[in-house]
């Protein structure tokens, strides 16, 4: 046994100081020297040294001692290490790089995930300290150039089923075992302790705990030489659909690794119950010697494996796919000639000519650097469809074993939310293909063409990127059609296409020429930035606000535009736009709105007719809920040819009059209001607790019962008696058109709970006195609106991912206050039944009773 265990130290020594050369061969001079520094870093806490703060900061890692690379680098930065008296047990085991680093698949671009595994004996205030020093040394790395994610690991995190805070790499409570198996066969041992999870034979797996305690007694192993985190043992089911969204999620970033690493969940999942993981797999081979597929790359290894399942299930578009994700995540460009060959090229090569590609193939995925938005948005709905289908494979996977879904529900919640905002398909929604695929998707020429009523092709707007030469555009596809210019020029500025050096050309028809087109480009992007950074879980978990909102007026039709040449009568001193001259016209013929939300989705509306300022507004107050932030900037564009500044200001005052009395919290009478004269007719503007509804007022009996009719009624609620209770002020703040929201109160005694429901109209249902569990209705609940309401599309597929969403009321200082509902079992959320056909499926009694 000795023997055994001696040799299998060997071979996994080796297999990592393989990995350590093949990381830093890749790695740029800054690279190496962050890689090689942070061991020094996190065993040393100087104030001479990066990472330094005050406090009682952890330091010093188990059995480290700097190598002669390492020392060099001290030389050559004039640091010199403090002289300490080390303590006999260190508070880090073990630092590891982990994920593609000195994998086939990274590259000279590729960041770096560092776990920094701790003692479980360190303290809350330790814990706080050492993460705030791996802060401070992540952005020290920033300042080289160098990307590092740390990621604190407690020894005891995987045993005792804990979980991170989502957001940015960590993915939260999404993925457990499957995190744990990805770090096993990845990791790379930079400082510290061995990996002892290796060193267990994979028949031996069921009883880790057991086998490891018998090497212990036997004195085979020495217990403090080792990180222990923990068997892999039987994968749940349950992960698998955490873990697969939250690779959803990831794709939207890196959809080529997302694809990888999405199949291989979908492979897992098709062996299921008998899964055999590709960690399991490497260990194997580890321990029998078989040291094969490039040393063991985890890479190429997950490589194999997803083409053994999609062979075996006949799936060969899907297989191409793969194989041309892998290679452009290789990024070694094999059409270009090198003098040096390194092993990874040498790795591409050999795969390349198995699977029979030829020079035209490689030279297009080598070029795509400089594809531009034909090819990109090819390669994006491609690599779209392939996640979706690997999605509800994975789906049907889950609703065949009736599974629930182990994630919290509010983690579920933000990553639907953030698969909502980057995928599904709405009118006005400007779709923003995946700024991963090319950098560069800027067009030298872009025309926009202008089809009226009454021809052959649909009337609206067309988009091409190519000079206005009828003949070459006849005889090609346009890029984008809209029925309004606003969405095409929108769409082409938040894609990269538009730039400042793009030559615009139109074929208006008298709707709109080129200089009110080039204004209107300057002032969008003069005022919405193209990149911003990604919303934080706790936006993503929030109704969505209005942050930047355009409102562009008279950009299509302007009835200004007909006082040239005549002769207008007004009255200066009852100058009104809205209701101008002796005839009360309008001077507002048409509203485009354009705005990002909270959610950074980018959202075009059009409105026209001389209606459309009051039509306008009813929308954009209908999307402010009345907690809500005020917009981060509210710009009005203006085109008309005559009275551009009076039109500009009046709506710039009227819009925020109207915002302001939405969300006014000084002031929560029902009855609050605004007439507007337009066009010669008073409107009213009722701005309640759930929504702001427009009347048309006609006489001034109808003006003041409106008024009086709103203060009395206010909004309907479903209730049992004239007794019950007003629903809670809380929960009509967090009113927001277009989402489904359940409120949980918890009540006296022993008298259950109340349930407050806000549709996706801010009507309310109120329910008192509800018994049950809450989990049981909120897993109900889920999987009643997932299979009847599908609004993602994406061609024939159909996904919801904008689920409702559940909160709890709970009473802080005497005061009421919603906090996302969190589930007491972890089990509870069933987003499992994410719908992808409208199949329906068989009705269960409910566990909750309602009195």
């Amino acid at each position: 046994m000795y023997l055994y265990i001696e040799t299998l130290k060997q071979r996994l020594d080796a297999i990592n100081q393989l990995r350590v050369d093949r990381a830093l061969d890749v790695m740029g001079p800054a690279f190496r020297q962050a890689y090689s520094l942070l061991p020094i870093l996190l065993h040393h806490h100087h104030p001479q040294l990066p990472g330094y703060l005050d406090g009682n900061v952890p330091c010093g890692i188990s059995f480290f001692e700097p190598d002669e690379t390492q020392k060099s680098w001290l030389t050559r930065l004039g640091w010199h290490l403090p002289l300490v008296d080390e303590p006999v047990e260190m508070p880090i085991t073990g630092v590891y790089s982990m994920g593609s680093t000195s994998s086939v698949g990274q590259n000279s671009t590729s960041d770096l995930d560092i776990w920094v595994c701790h003692q479980s004996w360190l303290d809350n205030e330790e814990r706080l300290c050492l993460q705030k020093k791996c802060h401070l040394l992540q952005k020290w790395c920033l300042s080289l150039g160098v990307e590092v994610s740390f990621f604190l690991i407690d020894e005891n995190r995987f045993r005792h089923n804990e979980s991170g805070s989502l957001g940015g790499e960590d993915c939260g409570s999404t993925q457990h075992i499957l995190l744990l198996e990805e770090f096993y066969r990845s990791a790379v041992r930079i400082a510290g302790k061995r990996i002892l999870w290796n060193m267990v034979p994979c028949k031996k797996e069921e009883h880790y705990d057991d086998y490891v305690m018998s090497l212990y007694a036997r004195g085979v192993l020495t217990p403090n030489e080792w990180l222990d985190l923990g068997g892999l043992g039987t994968l749940s089911a349950e992960e698998y659909f955490g873990a697969s969204l939250w690779q959803l999620y990831k794709s939207i970033d890196s959809p080529y690794k997302a694809v990888l690493k999405t199949l291989l969940l979908e492979a897992y999942s098709w062996e299921y119950p008998n899964s055999h993981m590709l960690a399991t797999d490497i260990k194997q081979r580890l321990h029998d010697g078989e040291i094969v597929s490039f040393g063991l790359d985890p890479y190429c290894m997950m490589l194999e494996r997803v083409t053994r399942y999609l062979m075996s299930i006949d799936d060969h578009a899907r297989l191409d796919l793969v194989r041309r994700c892998f290679y452009l995540k290789v990024c070694e460009r094999l059409s270009i000639k090198e003098e040096k060959t390194g092993w990874r090229r040498e790795v591409l090569s050999q795969l390349v000519k198995e699977w029979r590609w030829d020079a035209a193939r490689i030279a297009v995925l080598d070029s795509r650097s400089e594809w531009k938005i034909g090819r990109v948005r090819e390669a994006h709905n491609e690599l779209l469809d392939a996640m979706m289908q690997s999605y509800r494979n994975l789906i049907r996977f889950a609703r065949r074993n009736n599974l629930s879904v182990s994630a919290s529900p509010q983690d579920i919640g933000v990553l639907t939310r953030k698969l909502y905002a980057a995928f599904e398909a709405l009118p006005g929604k400007v779709t923003l293909l995946n700024p991963q695929i090319s950098p560069d998707l800027s067009e030298t020429n872009l025309t926009f063409i202008y089809v009226p009523d009454g021809r052959a092709n649909r009337p609206g707007w067309y988009l091409y990127n190519q000079a206005p030469d009828m003949q070459s555009i006849i005889s090609h596809q346009p890029l984008e059609y809209n029925r309004y210019l606003n969405k095409l020029v929108a769409w082409a500025w938040f894609n990269g296409l538009l730039t400042e050096k793009t030559q615009l050309h139109i074929k208006g028809n008298g709707v709109c020429d080129l200089a009110k087109l080039q204004e209107m480009v300057a002032d969008v992007s003069r005022h919405f930035p193209l990149r911003l950074p990604a919303p934080t879980p706790r936006a993503l978990y929030s109704p969505c606000e209005i942050r930047h909102l355009a409102i562009i007026v008279n950009f299509e039709h302007d009835p200004t535009a007909a006082f040239r040449n005549q002769v207008v009568h007004f009255d200066f001193r009852k100058l009104d736009v809205l209701s101008f001259g002796q005839q009360q016209q309008c001077l507002i013929g048409s509203i485009d709105l354009l705005y990002r939300n909270s959610w950074n989705e980018v959202r075009t509306l059009h409105f026209n007719g001389e209606h459309s300022m009051i039509e306008a507004l009813k929308t954009i107050l209908g999307k402010m809920h009345q907690d809500a932030s005020p917009p981060d900037a509210v710009e009005v564009f203006c085109y008309s040819q005559h009275l551009r500044g009076l039109i500009r200001t009046r709506v710039q005052q009227l819009v925020s009059e109207c915002i302001e009395l939405r969300l006014s919290s000084s002031r929560q009478e029902p009855g609050r209001f605004k007439a507007v004269r337009m066009a010669g007719q008073t409107w009213g503007l009722f701005f309640e607790r759930m929504s702001v509804s427009v009347q048309k007022l006609e006489n001034a009996v109808e003006f003041y019962g409106a008024i009086s009719n709103n203060k009395l009624h206010g909004l309907s609620i479903k209730v049992e008696s004239n007794q019950t209770p007003p629903v809670p002020t809380v929960v009509n703040s967090y009113a927001s058109e277009g989402i489904i929201q359940f409120f949980f109160e918890e009540t006296s005694g022993d008298r259950g709970f109340n349930i407050y429901i806000l549709d996706e109209t801010n009507r309310v249902e109120v329910y008192h006195h509800c018994e049950g569990s809450k989990e049981e209705l909120v897993r109900d609940v889920s999987r009643f609106y997932s299979s009847s309401h599908d609004r993602f599309t994406f061609g024939s597929s159909f996904i919801n991912f904008n689920l409702p969403q559940f909160y709890q009321i709970i009473q802080t200082d005497g005061r009421s206050q919603v906090i996302p509902f969190r589930s007491q079992t972890l089990t509870q959320l069933c987003a499992v039944d994410l719908a992808t056909s409208n199949q329906g499926e068989s009705t269960h009694a409910p566990r909750y009773r309602v009195h």
